[in-house]
């Protein structure tokens, strides 16, 4: 029987239009499951972001990759936040002072080793500036409080200083007091000793000697100039200012496959749907991810492995990171973490506050069952120079040190299948605004001090 005959056959029957009407049917349904994903989801107010002075931006971005702002001056804020890794520095844990390289390039320097590893991972810059965005490093140590006269509570305390616009502003100037991440070893330059001294914020201390520095670069004194009125004094708060300006114009990220769906009805991809449908469904991700930036700004504990030297005190002697509890002293914060915006996530591996993850996917799995992820970690997905000295896996190779950090854990189990994490991990990449990820500005030629930039 040919194909006309058949058709003519299936017609006669009336079998013919029941298919048809079948698959019409199964269309239809597709359409009306579609436009129900398609929905807009309920996430709140959208971000605002201010309106950045030009200038200023253009200021901040040639401070930001400046190792001026280093004490031995060989180390910039683009080091270890650089747009070739997401405004991370792709490794697990940095090397700071005493290495040279970028990335997961990086080498500690034999002549002058690093002390130790950066404790965390360094945070990516993905919408710092947005309004609301006002807690900032992994425990929150720091964040706007009006009841602090300098509006931002830091661990400075007493010894902050009044001037800086932002929780951002502030934040970015805490690593040049840092002796491993820019501040040097003691007795290597003024900065590094004015910080072993403790004389941070005080007249003449570690700020006003940075400051000082960037004054004294022509360029940098005529851009002030411009921003601040010709001739005002340059503070350390100036500077921080300035950063957080560029900052905030060069990596907002809001505008991914996932905006353009919520804004303007531009459907998702299949996988990244159905992934989206997981993420604020039966995944439960959404429980901490919420709102447009796919975050709570909150504290939880998820069983992250922990490697690297820890954040301990001076006077202790181990290698555990407590996270949150180190902030308030409340027992319950114990191995709680800020939980991270998921804006450009696909960007920023490794993941975790130590960077155990190298990918998506392993952290992923690591939500779904953190218990067991944490007893069966697989310590390949460390991303860490080589750096002879180091201490890595103190903690991982003492099992009363893991069960105190599978102790704490807030995380409850979900079964996902294979092809569920894949949808779930295809929503995160639509997250991703690929202009921002190119970056705005982008890296500077060349930066007014006439020091390298690590390209």
């Amino acid at each position: 029987m040919g194909q006309t005959e058949m058709t003519e056959y299936w017609r006669r029957s009336g079998l013919l239009g029941s298919i048809v009407t079948s698959l019409s049917l199964w269309a239809y349904a597709d359409e009306v499951i579609a436009e129900i994903k398609h929905q807009p989801l309920d996430l709140g107010p959208r971000p605002s972001f201010a309106l950045m002075d030009q200038a200023q931006v253009e200021l901040g971005q040639l401070l930001f990759y400046d190792p001026i702002l280093s004490g031995n001056r060989n180390i910039s804020c683009a080091s270890c936040h650089h747009p070739r890794f997401g405004t991370g520095d792709g490794v697990s844990l940095s090397l700071g002072e005493g290495a040279s390289r970028l990335g997961p390039k990086r080498q500690a320097d034999p002549e002058n080793l690093p002390e130790q590893r950066i404790p965390r991972n360094a945070p990516a810059l993905w919408n710092l500036g947005a309004r609301g965005m006002d807690v900032m490093f992994h425990d929150g140590r720091l964040e706007a409080d009006p009841a602090y006269g300098s509006g931002i509570r830091t661990p400075l305390e007493g010894d902050m200083v009044a001037g800086f616009d932002s929780a951002l502003s502030a934040q970015a100037m805490f690593p040049v007091l840092s002796a491993d991440e820019m501040a040097g070893h003691y007795g290597e330059n003024e900065v590094s000793r004015a910080v072993r001294l403790g004389q941070l914020s005080h007249p003449g201390g570690a700020w006003d000697l940075i400051a000082g520095r960037v004054a004294d670069i022509p360029e940098y004194r005529q851009r002030f100039d411009r921003v601040l009125g010709q001739g005002a004094p340059i503070q350390f708060t100036d500077i921080g200012n300035m950063l957080a300006a560029f900052i905030r114009f060069e990596w907002r990220a809001d505008d991914s496959p996932f905006d353009r769906a919520q804004m303007q009805g531009e459907p998702l991809l299949p996988a990244a749907a159905r992934g989206q449908e997981a993420f604020y469904g039966a995944a439960g991700c959404s429980q901490c991810h919420f709102g447009w930036l796919q975050t709570d700004n909150g504290f939880h504990a998820i069983a992250m492995p922990q490697l690297g030297p820890g954040k301990a005190a001076r006077f202790e002697a181990h290698a555990r990171d407590e996270g949150r509890l180190r902030v308030t002293g409340n027992a319950d914060d114990a191995y709680r973490f800020r939980t991270p915006s998921l804006r450009n996530v696909a960007l920023t591996a490794p993941y975790g506050h130590s960077g155990a993850y190298a990918t998506l996917e392993a952290v992923v799995r690591h939500h779904l069952n953190p218990l067991d992820a944490l007893m069966s970690y697989d310590r390949s997905q460390a991303v860490l120079p080589a750096f002879q000295g180091a201490i890595d896996w103190a903690v991982m190779d003492d099992p009363a040190e893991v069960q105190r950090i599978a102790s704490a854990n807030d995380l409850v189990p979900v079964t996902l299948s294979d092809d569920e994490v894949a949808d779930l991990i295809a929503f995160l990449e639509a997250l991703t605004d690929s202009t921002a990820a190119a970056g705005r500005l982008g890296v500077p030629d060349a930066v007014p001090s006439g020091l390298p930039v690590e390209r």
